[in-house]
């Protein structure tokens, strides 16, 4: 009998060692939060949201920590046609658009040539031939008559051509932390201003900001794949970890998008707070796997007003996290949403930003841009132009806010981007304005010989996501201007949008420095080239804070957008893209 009991209470102790054993196989994780074990269906889902609301421990607030850099140390598109590539930055100008439909009045950082550029697709003068480098650059040249002075300007194109085929494309693996600001502000409609003291009801028709927050994370979340790790971070006052970094293929996400579609706005905006604790959910092990993608997406009206605030403090923190791999997209939310922020932080290596005002937005840019959103290709790019005749005056569309010489241009990152049917790139170029030195036009005629005989040589240099570096060279002709010309479409487009861009900054400009006449175009001189100015007046209540202001257009402006809309038109016909008529729509608000 008692040899009997000891059998089995032998086989009961095996059993539970065997039984531990197996939930430590399961259950425990390693230090980067992935859960040790086989197949997902060998084990249960997890939900491991930990935020519960305002009780919710905050894991960083002002107090308990002083520097945030701490650390040491894709589903293929099916087509044959290749990629191609567009800068970082902006990548749209809904903001701009949505306040002038709404009634209010832009800023100038509410539309970047960057960002209107990638709301089209341009012709980059590439050939048929496969592209020998993963970025081939080709070059177009253009004379334009100015559409308000009648005189001409010199363009040059770079088009931003790859040698990958859209068929062949497929992220890396991702490691995530979506951040998602869950300040007060979040709570107004989208298409209001939260400091204009506008309290809207709860039985309000229009969808908030937070609300459009949370299904846009859950459209997010839709775009992740078995192999990706995922983490969420949410702030107000102080930082809150809303769900740890874990694998997806081991993560309940239905149940996590539950939890998503329950936050509510609370408190003041402390954007470095929500920043850190995203930083701090990536480890070393993570930053070095070079099978893995790194990214913070930061979803927010951007308007800091809690812990740092400056923007060139908070673009420093962007800055440190791309020096490591760690690289950050913005979206925008609202009408509110303070361009002016989020355009200083991502003039960084490997960051964008997008605009939204509605899920439906969000839900386009999902399905067209996630992949290239989160895959740099390609940076420190820098184009040094070698010429006897002519010098680079301005350049339009570059993601690097960097003084540009007149030799040489820079952009910090360069992106995926799709292809149409017609082998045109969206966002596929850069538009240089070029200046020519005396004796390019005689007192009676264009001197020939001064463009047939001009030496200009373009070299190109930049950085593969692999850390190799690349250059090519090309020699490039520009034809004599007896007349406009255009080398195809592309370029023509690109004149079109730049000028409309540098009106719209003009008029902006003008209007909010009280009328200045510096800001003024004139018949005689034409579109006036302006990018942002300290004489930009609103009213702030803090540094950040952005209150609206009622649209106006002054009879001046009135007449130039007049004119312009007229040039549009024609220029819209020639080139073929009816796409472009929004901006027509915009420039029928201005002058009604």
């Amino acid at each position: 009998m008692k040899k009997s009991i000891a059998i089995v209470l032998i086989i009961i102790l095996v059993c539970s060692l065997c039984g531990g054993f197996l939930f430590y196989w399961f259950n425990i994780r390693e230090a980067d939060g992935s859960l040790l074990g086989t197949a997902k269906g060998n084990r249960e889902l997890i939900d491991d949201w930990k935020y519960e609301g305002a009780n919710s421990q905050a894991v960083y607030s002002t107090a308990s920590k002083s520097n945030m850099m701490d650390l040491e140390g894709a589903t293929s598109v099916q087509d044959s046609s290749y990629l191609g590539l567009s800068t970082g930055g902006a990548k749209n100008i809904a903001n701009f658009r949505e306040n002038i439909r709404n009634g209010y009045f832009p800023i100038s950082t509410d539309i970047t040539y960057n960002g209107l550029f990638y709301d089209y697709y341009f012709d980059t003068g590439r050939q048929g031939d496969k592209p020998e480098e993963l970025f081939s650059p080709t070059y177009s040249t253009a004379c334009s008559k100015d559409p308000i002075s009648g005189e001409y300007e010199y363009y040059m194109t770079v088009g931003l051509n790859s040698n990958i085929k859209e068929s062949d494309f497929a992220r890396k693996k991702l490691n995530l932390v979506v951040v998602v600001d869950i300040s007060g502000s979040m709570g107004s409609t989208f298409n209001s201003y939260y400091y204009d003291g506008i309290n809207v009801s709860k039985e309000e028709k229009l969808k908030s900001k937070m609300k459009i927050a949370n299904e846009s994370v859950n459209l997010l979340i839709d775009k992740l794949k078995d192999g990706d790790r995922f983490g969420m971070v949410l702030f107000d006052d102080s930082a809150y970890l809303a769900k740890p970094m874990n694998l997806v293929e081991e993560t309940d996400l239905d149940q996590i998008k539950e939890h998503v579609l329950e936050i509510e706005p609370e408190g003041g905006t402390n954007f470095s707070a929500g920043y850190t604790e995203a930083t701090e959910l990536f480890n070393e092990k993570m930053l070095n796997d070079k099978d893995y993608e790194n990214r913070i997406i930061f979803i927010t009206d951007a308007m800091p007003n809690l812990g740092k605030t400056s923007k060139d403090e908070l673009a420093v923190d962007v800055r440190k996290n791309a020096e490591k791999g760690l690289y950050t997209s913005f979206i925008g939310v609202g009408v509110d949403f303070n361009t002016e922020v989020i355009e200083c932080l991502s003039n960084v290596k490997g960051a964008n930003y997008y605009s939204i005002h509605n899920s439906e937005e969000f839900k386009k840019i999902m399905g067209e841009d996630f992949e290239y959103m989160v895959t740099p290709v390609a940076f420190d790019i820098k184009l040094n132009f070698e010429s006897d005749r002519f010098k680079i005056e301005k350049v339009y569309g570059t993601d690097c806010k960097d003084e540009t010489s007149n030799t040489i241009m820079k952009v910090n990152t360069l992106f995926p981007a799709s292809s149409n049917s017609n082998g045109e790139s969206k966002g596929g170029i850069i538009l240089l304005k070029l200046k020519c030195s005396d004796g390019c036009i005689t007192e009676n005629d264009v001197n020939e010989k001064f463009y047939t005989e001009a030496k200009n040589k373009i070299t190109v240099s930049y950085t593969d996501r692999n850390g190799k570096q690349h250059s090519n060279s090309q020699e490039v002709q520009l034809r004599s201007p007896k007349e406009e010309y255009y080398d195809n479409t592309g370029i023509r487009k690109g004149i079109v949008l730049t000028r409309y861009t540098n009106l719209m900054k003009d008029w902006i400009l003008y209007e909010r420095s009280e009328r200045k006449p510096m800001y003024l175009v004139k018949y005689e001189t034409g579109i006036i080239d302006n990018d942002y100015s300290a004489d930009e007046v609103r009213i702030i209540l803090g540094e950040n804070e952005r209150t609206s202001t009622k649209l106006t257009v002054s009879d001046s402006y009135k007449e130039l957008f007049r004119k312009f809309r007229e040039y549009m038109g024609a220029e819209i016909s020639a080139i073929g893209d009816d796409s472009m008529k929004q901006e027509v729509d915009i420039l029928d608000i201005l002058i009604s």
